[in-house]
C-alpha cells in the first residue's frame, strides 16, 4: 500500500503540506499538490504535522472565537507543529500571519510553507518573554498552550498585551496533567489575574474539554 491516499484525502491540509514540500525541494512547478505530497513523502519530509486537527475542541473553539473578532493580522506565540497555525491558514487564507517559537527547526519548517507560497505567512524565532516586535503591531495575539510551559508567564503576558491592538486569545489546560513540561497550572482566578496584572481591560474566560480560553481585550 502506498502513502498517497493517506495524504490526500481530508485529514491533511493539502495546499500547506504541498507548500511545505516546495519550499524544502526544487520541484517542476507543473505537478499538482498531490504529485508534489508524494514526491515529499518519497524524499522523506514528514507531513504528519499537516493532518487537518480542526476538529479539536480548544482549535474549534479559538477559530470560532476569531472568526468573530475579524483579525487582518494575528502573532501566534508558540506556533510549534502546527497544531493550531495550520487550522488558522486554513481557516482565513488570507490573513496576515506572523508566528513565532523557539525552536529553529520549526521556525524554518514554517518558513517553508511560506516559502512554498503561503507568503501571508512568516516565521520568526523568538522567546515569548523577549519579544522584539513594535507595540501594537497585529490586530490579535494568540498564545494556545504555552503559558503552562513558562518560568515566567507573567512576562510574556505582558509581552503579549503590549503587541496586541484588540484582543489576545489564549489557552492553558485546566486541570493537571502528566506532561513534564507543564511548569504552571492555573485557575480561572490566576488565568484573569494574569492577563489584568498585564494591563489588560477585560478578560472572558471559555471552558472546552480539559482547557480554559481566555478573550482578553487591550
Amino acid at each position: 500500500m502506498t502513502d498517497q491516499p493517506e495524504c490526500i484525502d481530508e485529514r491533511y491540509f493539502v495546499p500547506l503540506a504541498a507548500a511545505f514540500v516546495r519550499g524544502k525541494m526544487t520541484l517542476a512547478p507543473e505537478l499538482s499538490d498531490e504529485e508534489i505530497i508524494v514526491a515529499g513523502r518519497a524524499a522523506g519530509l514528514r507531513l504528519h504535522k499537516f493532518k487537518n486537527q480542526t476538529e479539536l475542541p480548544r482549535v474549534k473553539k479559538v477559530l470560532g472565537i476569531l472568526r468573530s473578532l475579524a483579525p487582518t493580522s494575528l502573532l501566534d506565540i508558540g506556533s510549534g507543529r502546527g497544531t493550531f497555525l495550520w487550522p488558522l491558514l486554513d481557516a482565513f487564507p488570507y490573513l496576515e500571519v506572523t508566528a513565532i517559537d523557539t525552536n529553529p527547526v520549526r521556525v524554518a519548517d514554517i518558513n517553508a510553507v511560506r516559502q512554498g507560497g503561503f507568503t501571508n505567512l512568516q516565521a520568526l524565532e523568538m522567546d515569548a518573554t523577549a519579544i522584539e516586535l513594535e507595540d501594537k503591531c497585529v490586530d490579535v495575539v494568540t498564545a494556545l498552550e504555552v503559558l503552562e510551559h513558562l518560568e515566567t508567564p507573567a512576562l510574556a503576558a505582558a509581552e503579549v498585551v503590549r503587541l496586541a491592538r484588540s484582543f489576545v486569545v489564549a489557552s492553558v489546560p485546566s486541570k493537571e496533567d502528566d506532561n513534564p513540561e507543564h511548569v504552571q497550572l492555573f485557575d480561572p482566578s490566576s488565568f484573569e489575574n494574569l492577563w489584568l496584572e498585564a494591563g489588560a481591560t477585560s478578560v472572558k474566560i471559555d471552558y472546552v474539554l480539559n482547557h480554559m480560553i481566555a478573550v482578553v481585550k487591550v
